[in-house]
């Protein structure tokens, strides 16, 4: 829903004093004097106590009301808009220097800019972006040059009459003739699929709604597979079969998902001969099978799902290849003959475990087994040959870096596509020869203006936390700005939580922090797999605290090391990383001079024990369940809404999207409204939501880079830094 702005003064009126009603809307203009005063005061929600009680303990919400499913609400509507409306005001003397950083960060890209074409079939397919269209074009051509180049998908044209707009999927049928398309303009994941006849132009009929936005073809060229969500939980749990010119209420449910700790995917083999549905919850993972033939068959389960057991497969001939945690807490590589493979017993080592090296991923190639695996927190990808066992490592220079294949669709090929990049590096990508390990460089994505990767240095060091443990940590800076004194100012960004590993990569974005000497580093605290499994296993469920000890010890690490200046530090993350930066808030607020908090995910009890709000039953195995007291008494000691306090808080920026689809836009709203109730400083509190956007934020590439600009002109301000 669109909703339109009420003035900024009329807004702050309306909410300011805490009303235990809808406020009332008044419609005089205020004098400028009056506007101005009124504008640096910050809204304040009104409290509507509301009780929850569990496991002997209640707890008293004053915020609860601004939850609104329907985010319809025109109280909560007005309370957001006066939100946006006191962030402008109190940003308002940044505005040239956001002017300036938009500007900047826009003209390091290359407007027009090609993808580098990826064969799939009988066609290379790419995407391409034009002047200043906020969208790719996708494209094919029946070679790697394109000579023959057929636009396949104007987002641009699909975009223009929508606020926001997102496609997924892009899967072109076996034969080449029809390409399904998933289309969301709500940002709430959940997206419609459009038919196209690329040989027409044409849509068919066939709409497919309430989906993942995702689909798998099946060999015939008019069947396909997709996965319908859950409208109240987002939860993908039924996989149809649908025929093309058949109404989606005849649709055939082949499979439904009981299990709500459970995500579904789908796929195809590499061989095109079978179709998977992939299983998969926090701590466990499976995958059914049926034929991409035969378009009665029903899926059958590899082997039946086990609690804490890991596996995924590859189809190699008659051959699965297995990357299981069986027996393996670093994951291992196992073989089996396929109609063998639902008993365990007759899977084969092909890679066995290895205590500090943990197994992350294969491609097959009819002659080859490419492998990634990480140890000491850097990915390395070996090439072996199957014939002779000759192994080839891939070798780069930088320090550290992110390294991962991605286009290889072609069994027979002796080519190994990777993507490349490091905090100094951008964005590459190669093509290795498999039998030798040379690398040609197809594409370095360009950065325009003056920039030079000789300018900036990366560092990767080890820092001691509280109990022992070394936390890898990645840094980045301008070497004729930095001396390594103490007076820089700096970001540390992290996340650590579901496995998720954040390499360093490139950022042109970046350079505008640290062109005006700014350093950046990357904590890798527990939580993520950046030193193997037992580096996850050690940051989540009762364990959870490690996360954020391990941010707040990196911080004061760096600061002793001289990194950066110690009243001169700020912190960033999002999502789950926002969770981070809600529990360092509360625990060591003395050492951030700021903090941006994007999408928090800050409310985790209230979450965590209402399973009608979207994804929350699949994150049990993450957080744990707070129906068990011990997991709730747990998780109530770190949950950063529940534990605000009256102290000083660092300047803080708070975002969301309206209609975040995974973490709700009326967690960070509560938190915000509490911490101003609470706090005892004169610090900034902003809180800016995007009222036509999800988790992702903004659509459309330039667009995007207005919120960056935002947060970087919050930081860069607090800094001193106004150029």
């Amino acid at each position: 829903m669109k909703h339109t702005s009420f003035t900024l003064a009329v807004i702050s009126l309306a909410i300011l004093g805490g009303c235990n009603k809808a406020p009332e809307v008044k419609q005089n203009t205020p004098t400028e004097q009056s506007v101005s005063q009124i504008a640096v005061m910050p809204p304040v929600a009104k409290k509507v106590p509301y009780e929850m009680s569990i496991h002997g303990d209640t707890r008293i919400d004053d915020y609860y009301w601004m939850r609104d499913d329907e985010r319809k609400d025109p109280e909560v509507l007005s309370y957001l808009e006066a939100e946006n409306a006191y962030t402008d005001a109190m940003l308002a003397h940044t505005k040239t220097l956001q002017t300036r950083l938009f500007e900047e960060l826009k003209g390091r890209i290359q407007k027009d800019d090609d993808s580098v074409p990826v064969k799939n079939g009988d066609y290379y397919y790419s995407s391409q972006t034009r002047g200043d269209n906020e969208y790719a074009t996708y494209v094919r051509s029946s070679d790697f040059a394109g000579t023959d180049q057929q636009v396949i998908l104007d987002v641009n044209e699909l975009a223009k009459e929508h606020d926001y707009y997102a496609v997924s999927g892009l899967d072109v049928s076996p034969n080449g003739n029809l390409m399904a398309y998933g289309e969301d303009t709500v940002s709430r994941r959940i997206y419609d699929i459009k038919i196209k006849d690329l040989s027409t132009g044409k849509l068919l009929e066939d709409t497919l709604e309430g989906t993942n936005g995702s689909v798998v073809w099946a060999n015939d060229n008019k069947t396909l597979y997709y996965i319908k969500k859950d409208l109240q939980t987002l939860l993908g749990y039924q996989v149809y079969r649908h025929t093309l010119g058949t109404p989606q209420a005849e649709d055939e449910l082949v499979y439904e998902e009981t299990d709500t700790s459970y995500y579904m995917g789908i796929s195809k083999s590499k061989d095109d001969s079978e179709i998977y549905i992939w299983h998969s919850s926090t701590t466990a993972s499976g995958v059914s099978v049926l034929s991409a033939d035969d378009v009665k068959a029903m899926p059958k389960r590899l082997i039946e799902r086990e609690a804490d057991l890991e596996y995924g497969i590859s189809k190699l001939g008659n051959t699965y290849y297995i990357v299981t945690n069986l027996n393996a807490v670093n994951f291992q590589l196992m073989k089996v003959d396929i109609d063998k493979a639902g008993d365990k017993a007759n899977w084969q080592t092909v890679i066995p475990a290895r205590d500090n090296i943990k197994l992350e991923g294969i491609d097959l190639f009819n002659d080859y087994l490419v492998y990634q695996q990480r140890e000491m927190g850097q990915s390395t990808i070996i090439a072996r040959n199957l014939t002779t066992g000759k192994e080839i490592p891939l070798s780069f220079n930088d320090s550290a870096y992110t390294i991962s294949t991605y286009g290889n669709n072609d069994l027979n090929s002796d080519t190994l596509r990777v993507y490349y990049t490091s905090m100094t590096t951008p964005a590459s990508s190669y093509d290795v020869n498999l039998a030798t390990g040379n690398k040609t460089l197809l594409k370095q994505q360009k950065v325009l203006g003056d920039f030079s990767a000789d300018n900036y240095a990366s560092e990767r060091i080890f820092v001691t936390a509280r109990d022992g443990i070394k936390v890898p940590v990645s840094l980045v800076y301008r070497k004729d700005m930095f001396k390594k004194e103490g007076t820089n100012p700096l970001l540390q960004y992290g996340y650590g939580s579901y496995g998720a590993t954040m390499d360093p990569t490139f950022s042109s974005a970046r350079l505008s922090l640290l062109d005006r000497g700014f350093v950046f580093a990357i904590a890798h605290i527990r939580g993520s797999q950046m030193l193997g499994r037992p580096w996850y296993e050690d940051g989540k469920l009762l364990t959870k605290k490690n996360t954020f000890n391990d941010f707040v010890d990196v911080t004061k690490a760096l600061v002793e090391q001289k990194y950066g200046a110690k009243d001169k530090i700020f912190a960033q993350g999002g999502s789950a990383g926002g969770l981070l930066m809600g529990a360092v808030a509360n625990q060591a607020p003395e050492l951030y001079k700021g903090m941006v908090a994007a999408v928090p995910f800050v409310d985790v009890v209230t979450t965590m024990l209402d399973a009608s709000i979207p994804l929350t039953t699949n994150e049990y195995g993450e957080w744990g369940n707070p129906n068990e007291k011990e997991y709730y008494e747990y998780m109530l000691s770190y949950s950063p809404y529940d534990q605000v306090s009256k102290q000083d808080y660092p300047n803080m920026l708070v975002t969301t999207g309206l209609h975040d689809s995974q973490v709700q836009y009326f967690e960070p709203a509560k938190w915000v409204a509490k911490l101003r109730d609470y706090k005892t400083d004169d610090n900034k509190l902003l809180f800016k939501i995007d009222m036509e956007a999800g988790h992702g934020g903004a659509s459309g590439r330039f667009k995007r880079l207005e919120d960056t600009a935002l947060n970087y002109a919050f930081m860069l301000d607090l800094a001193g830094v106004n150029k």
